[in-house]
């Protein structure tokens, strides 16, 4: 996948500019850069990951890219994430399936506790529910029904799907606090 195909995954879930968003498990960046293309150069982004280098990476193709945008780089753990300013958004590209699955709706619903009261949470996943050494607990879209109901969140609205050599396909969802009532 390229930059283009990044930003169209995740660009239904973006209606406004300058927001504050969060990518956990950023990696290297791809969305994080997708992320800072859709929201603009006002916006705030908060990377975080485990890999101190893919961050270091991160910040300096950031810099030579989009050298106005505020970004915030944090190592840790997606499931355990730092104290943030309350989100606009969070996107989760290919880093969920590395939470055990026992643990991925209570880890979605802590993750709705940082979102602002129209935050959204977007994430990109390959749509399978066969594990294998690189997708250890898969997520396939209608399983991420079942997890966003049982995290106390919408329901899920696919955003769009992707191609994939591996796997089925890949699709990206977003799915928003669910309210209370």
């Amino acid at each position: 996948m390229n930059h283009e195909d990044h930003v169209r995954l995740i660009a239904g879930a973006f209606e406004m500019r300058g927001s504050v968003w969060a990518d956990f498990g950023a990696g290297w960046g791809a969305f994080t850069l997708a992320i800072r293309d859709l929201a603009g150069p006002q916006s705030e982004i908060y990377a975080l990951d485990r890999d101190r280098s893919a961050l270091a990476s991160l910040r300096d193709e950031m810099i030579r890219r989009f050298p106005e945008t505020y970004l915030y780089l944090l190592e840790g753990d997606i499931r355990r994430p730092p104290e943030l300013p309350p989100l606009d958004g969070i996107v989760a590209a290919n880093s969920l399936h590395y939470v055990d699955r026992t643990q991925q709706a209570p880890t979605l619903r802590h993750w709705s506790t940082l979102l602002k009261p129209a935050g959204r949470i977007v994430l990109v996943e390959y749509d399978s529910n066969n594990p294998n050494q690189w997708v250890p607990y898969p997520i396939s879209f209608d399983r991420l029904g079942t997890l966003a109901r049982d995290a106390d969140l919408s329901s899920p609205i696919l955003l769009a799907t992707h191609p994939s050599r591996w796997s089925g396909g890949i699709y990206s969802a977003m799915t928003t606090i669910t309210p209370a009532g």
